[in-house]
């Protein structure tokens, strides 16, 4: 039987403010959110939609989604935000899916585990990069998990199954998870930490679990930064990998202002970056209410003064159509628009 905390009404709220989630800072009032920290109270919160009726969309850490302006009243919107652990054994690590993807990088120097430094500074969590295959440079997520854990949402039983990395049909920004309903719980690693490092990796995922409102990028930005800072402080090195990435994420002005990052994915087929396509029609700097087609990136719109999700998809529009009149083509969003 279950707890008080255990119901699906004691793990609702009310309410909430979509724009609190994101690292757009956009978003109407949600009639029902929710974060769950346990599997056991996410499957409730699946159940009790079904009990009451309720549609849900579940999100990680919003960094690569655009909330509506007025939410649908019958949706339960469920973060994975608080959805964060990881299991440390002798031939095992296994980590959550609302875990940080950026705290790989820093949990990999202190364990003495090369290979994570690409996802330094990527703002999701590890659930949204096996989702997309997140990727920065020639890296990407794939290469790194061994074993994925998840739920197929079209199951009554909800029960957890797995699947190897080998058959998850990775591509570009692909998955198999994109082609079913299924909902990524987390994985296990390929590379495991040392037992010495146990207790230094749990303090690590304290500190972020006791932190509030990461959501907003130059939060995000500041805590990671001063992890790696405190690495550097105890003597490990912090390698150019990591280092780049900085400087060039803030050279791009990445977080000075809410945005979700890269708008649309790019054409490899075409073989010029979005971005780059926005610099030749000179669209950079152009705004819509409040928000902006960065003048620092071409593939980024930014909330530059209180922005709604209609502004933001407006100049979405903009440059899907410059692009596909100057270049004869439509390029895919990367961001997810939220219904």
């Amino acid at each position: 039987m279950l707890n008080n905390r255990m119901t699906f009404e004691s793990l609702c709220l009310r309410n909430e403010p979509l724009a609190n989630h994101s690292s757009y800072q956009i978003g109407g009032e949600a009639n029902f959110f929710a974060m769950p920290e346990t599997v056991e109270e996410l499957l409730t919160l699946l159940r009790g939609c079904k009990t009451h009726g309720l549609n849900y969309f579940i999100c990680g850490m919003g960094s690569n989604l655009l909330f509506p302006d007025r939410p649908q009243e019958d949706t339960l919107y469920i973060s994975l935000k608080k959805f964060v652990y990881w299991d440390i054994q002798p031939s095992k690590w296994f980590i959550s899916s609302g875990t940080p993807m950026s705290m790989l990088a820093i949990s990999g120097r202190m364990f003495g585990i090369p290979g994570y430094e690409f996802t330094y500074l990527l703002p999701g969590g590890l659930g949204a990069g096996i989702y997309m295959n997140a990727k920065y440079n020639q890296h990407q997520i794939s290469d790194i998990v061994k074993t994925v854990y998840y739920v197929d949402l079209s199951d009554p039983s909800l029960a957890v199954q797995s699947i190897d990395v080998s058959q998850c049909r990775y591509g570009y920004k692909q998955s198999i998870f994109q082609m079913n309903p299924w909902l990524v719980l987390g994985a296990d690693m390929l590379a495991v930490p040392d037992e010495k490092q146990i207790a230094a990796g749990n303090e690590l995922l304290a500190r972020w679990k006791g932190k509030e409102g990461m959501s907003t990028l130059a939060s995000f930005y500041s805590y990671m930064s001063a992890e790696a800072e405190a690495l550097k402080k105890q003597g490990l090195l912090i390698p150019s990998e990591m280092t780049d990435i900085a400087d060039y994420r803030n050279g791009k002005r990445h977080f000075e202002y809410p945005s979700c990052g890269s708008v649309f994915k790019n054409n490899y087929d075409f073989g010029v970056p979005v971005g780059a396509l926005v610099d030749r029609l000179n669209l950079k700097g152009k705004e819509h209410g409040g928000a902006m087609i960065s003048p620092y990136h071409g593939n980024m719109i930014i909330n530059h003064r209180h922005a709604t999700a209609e502004d933001v998809k407006y100049l979405m529009n903009v440059i899907i159509e410059g692009i596909d009149n100057a270049f004869g083509f439509q390029p895919e969003p990367e961001v997810v628009v939220v219904k």
